[in-house]
């Protein structure tokens, strides 16, 4: 993987950052961002630097703001000339009834989990173009598949988001670039620390694996989707344990 090129959003904790292991093991350079954990992301950098001998780019800022997408880029082609592969992570979910939420956190969840996929592949993919090649992995959710109570903003962006990578696929298929999606299930992150020992031990009662997936096994599904099976585009892919299916 000598110079190939990943983008990963979201990567300075749970998938993003078993991501960015996954990648930097594989021996590839990368760009990594977050919003807000700085030091996080700064330590993570220093560390797959350090043990995988790669370059990373680390890049602090809002991935739902146009203007920070460009920057982003434009220092990825000044430091790597190129991407070959973008890793759509960045997400946050929020819990409530769709009545007390309020327009700005709409927005925002919005901006997050799918205008965030929208600008990058909008930066990447003239550079991808001319290589006639390139990869995109939008990281989606069971709920994008059924959606979910009290999650209906979640659910909707992660459902469009479904379906913009379906679309996406299949306009940039002729060009030799592929796009696909990860509909993930129950990942042991900090987006389910607010359940409680009793609400967690329930959801797993519903799930046939008997317990949440890892961000390591989550990882090793995206670097597989990512960089091998060139027929494979347009597709949504489910891992969850056999719990929504």
């Amino acid at each position: 993987m000598n110079n190939k090129i990943v983008l990963i959003t979201g990567a300075s904790r749970g998938i993003g950052k078993a991501c960015a292991k996954a990648f930097a093991k594989a021996g590839f350079s990368l760009a990594i961002t977050c919003q807000s954990s700085e030091k996080e992301l700064l330590s993570l950098s220093e560390s797959l630097q350090q043990e995988y001998n790669t370059q990373c780019l680390p890049s602090i800022g809002n991935i739902g703001n146009p203007e920070y997408v460009k920057i982003l880029f434009s220092e990825i082609m000044i430091r790597f000339g190129k991407i070959d592969i973008i890793i759509n992570n960045a997400g946050i979910s929020h819990i409530g009834l769709i009545q007390d939420m309020e327009y700005d956190t709409w927005t925002q969840l919005l901006n997050t989990n799918l205008t965030s996929a929208f600008l990058c592949c909008k930066e990447a993919i003239p550079h991808m173009l001319s290589q006639q090649s390139g990869s995109i992995v939008n990281i989606s959710s069971v709920w994008g598949n059924t959606g979910a109570s009290c999650e209906a903003a979640y659910s909707a962006a992660k459902g469009a988001l479904n379906t913009f990578t379906k679309a996406l696929g299949r306009e940039l298929a002729p060009s030799g670039i592929r796009v696909n999606a990860i509909a993930l299930g129950a990942i042991e992150t900090t987006m389910n620390h607010f359940l409680s020992a009793e609400e967690k031990a329930l959801l797993v009662e519903e799930i046939p694996s008997g317990r949440f997936g890892t961000p390591e096994e989550a990882a090793d599904l995206i670097l597989d989707i990512a960089t091998n099976h060139p027929y494979l585009t347009a597709q949504v892919i489910t891992m969850d344990g056999g719990w929504q299916n």
